[in-house]
C-alpha cells in the first residue's frame, strides 16, 4: 500500500528510541497517521512543528496497518511559534481536526479552507473572524451545520437575532416572543455581516462551541471541547 500527497501536520509525539508518530491532515486522505523513522533526529524534528506545510509518501504492508511516513518540508509556518495569540489559535485549529475527524475520512473543502487560515496566522492581523468561519464550516463537514437564513418560527430573513440552541436555525426578533431568554444572541459576523469586535466574536464562538460540544458528544464521553480552544478563547477575551 502507498500514497502520496500533501497536508498539514496536526501533531508529533516520540515513537521508540529515534522514529516519531506523526497526525497529518491531507488534501486526498484525511486525517492520517504513520510513522516517521528518524523522527526525533536533528535532522527531521526541526521539520516536524505543527502546522508545517509537508509533502508525504505512505508506505504499508496493510490498508489497515498505522504504515510510515516519508516528509519532504513545503512550508514551516514556523512564524507562528512567535505570536502567542496565532500560537493559540494553530493549537485550536490542530486539536479541533484531531478530535473531530475520523481517522482517514477526507474532507477537501474543510482542507481548503484550513491552508489559508493557517497562512493567515503566520501573517498575523485581524484572523479570529476567519477562524471563526472555519469552526462554522467545520460544524457543516460533520454533518451538524446551522441554518442562518431565515427565522425558523416566521420565516422572515430579516432581524435574525438569535439561534436556537436545540435546532441551530435562525430566530428573528419578533419570532422569540418570550422565549429570546432560551435563546443564543446571533452576531451579524457569524452571517458575513457587519463588525468583528471581540465581543462578537465571543459570542459567535460560545455558538460554534455549544454545537461542537453537542454535535462531538459521542466522541467526548462527558469531555469538555479539547483545552487548546479553551485557552484561545481566553487570550481572545482578554
Amino acid at each position: 500500500m502507498e500514497w502520496r500527497d500533501e497536508g498539514a501536520l496536526l501533531s508529533v509525539r516520540p515513537h521508540g528510541e529515534s522514529a516519531a508518530i506523526i497526525e497529518v491532515f491531507t488534501a486526498e486522505h484525511g486525517r492520517h497517521a504513520g510513522v516517521v523513522r528518524g523522527g526525533t533526529s536533528r535532522r527531521i524534528a526541526p521539520i516536524l512543528q505543527p502546522g508545517a506545510q509537508l509533502d508525504v509518501t505512505w508506505r504499508a504492508r496493510l490498508d489497515d496497518h498505522i504504515g510510515t511516513f516519508t516528509v519532504e518540508p513545503l512550508r514551516s509556518r514556523a512564524a507562528v511559534l512567535s505570536d502567542r495569540l496565532a500560537l493559540a489559535g494553530l493549537n485550536a485549529i490542530c486539536a479541533l481536526l484531531r478530535s473531530a475527524l475520523p481517522e482517514r475520512d477526507a474532507h477537501p473543502l474543510l482542507y481548503r479552507a484550513t491552508l489559508p487560515l493557517l497562512d493567515a496566522l503566520e501573517r498575523g492581523g485581524d484572523w479570529p473572524p476567519d477562524y471563526l468561519r472555519w469552526e462554522l464550516l467545520l460544524l457543516e463537514e460533520l454533518g451538524f451545520g446551522l441554518d442562518l437564513g431565515t427565522c425558523a418560527v416566521t420565516g422572515a430573513r430579516d432581524d435574525l437575532v438569535y439561534v436556537s440552541p436545540k435546532s441551530g436555525r435562525a430566530v428573528s426578533r419578533a419570532g422569540a416572543g418570550d422565549w429570546a431568554s432560551r435563546l443564543l444572541p446571533l452576531p451579524q459576523v457569524l452571517m458575513g455581516q457587519g463588525s468583528a469586535s471581540p465581543a462578537d466574536i465571543a459570542a459567535g464562538l460560545a455558538i460554534t462551541g455549544h454545537f461542537l460540544t453537542r454535535g462531538l458528544a459521542p466522541l467526548l464521553n462527558g469531555r469538555p471541547l479539547p483545552e487548546a480552544r479553551a485557552r484561545l478563547l481566553d487570550l481572545l477575551a482578554r
